[in-house]
């Protein structure tokens, strides 16, 4: 089967960082959404940037720059739909999106959201992580494979005023991958300045 189209979801206002690019910030000597174009390109068989705003910004990826269809931010699902519309128009069917300011997202979660999937009529499988030492699990909206079928009432269920990931995906019977957590969380994502901090000391160690 041929892979799944990547999305990388930068459509946020990181108002928490002082607004502006969140995945232009540097970690390493190298940009956030760098290193998320580095983890997720080998996974998929093409890849886009769900962004909001003037697309030329990003003109040195190469990506192409899917703006949102829907006005006023709506989330993060409002990116997966512009990543489904999109993947309808290249004739894939489906997608996996990435979150732009989650650097150490694994490099196998296109193949395990993938095997999760296995055997459901519509595929659609969020991640999450589970603390070794709590087990406590932690869903990650950000982080999914997503059936192309489903764009058109996803579509409705967004002019409806539906916001939750997790609300839409369990009326369609979604599965969760989920990867066990015996480091740092491998979804660690970063929201503020002490966040940039910490990916910087992971990086250096």
């Amino acid at each position: 089967m041929k892979k799944p189209l990547g999305i990388i979801l930068a459509g946020g206002k990181a108002t928490r960082m002082g607004g502006g690019d969140k995945g232009r910030l540097e970690v390493g000597g190298q940009s956030l959404l760098g290193r998320v174009i580095n983890r997720l390109e080998p996974q998929v068989a093409g890849l886009a940037l769900n962004a909001n705003g003037d697309a030329t910004r990003f003109a040195d990826t190469g990506l192409p720059v899917l703006a949102d269809s829907l006005p006023d931010h709506p989330g993060p699902l409002a990116g997966v739909l512009a990543g489904l519309d999109w993947a309808a128009e290249q004739g894939a069917d489906r997608i996996v999106t990435a979150a732009a300011d989650t650097p150490f997202f694994p490099q196998d979660l296109v193949a395990r959201l993938e095997a999760e999937a296995k055997g459901m009529e519509i595929p659609l499988v969020l991640a999450a992580s589970r603390d070794a030492d709590t087990g406590k699990l932690w869903r990650q909206p950000t982080f999914g494979l997503w059936p192309v079928a489903l764009r058109h009432d996803l579509r409705a269920a967004l002019e409806g005023g539906l916001r939750k990931v997790v609300l839409w995906t369990q009326q369609h019977g979604g599965r969760e991958a989920v990867f066990e957590d015996s480091g740092p969380d491998p979804f660690f994502n970063i929201n503020t300045p002490d966040d940039l901090a910490t990916a910087q000391a992971l990086v250096q160690g």
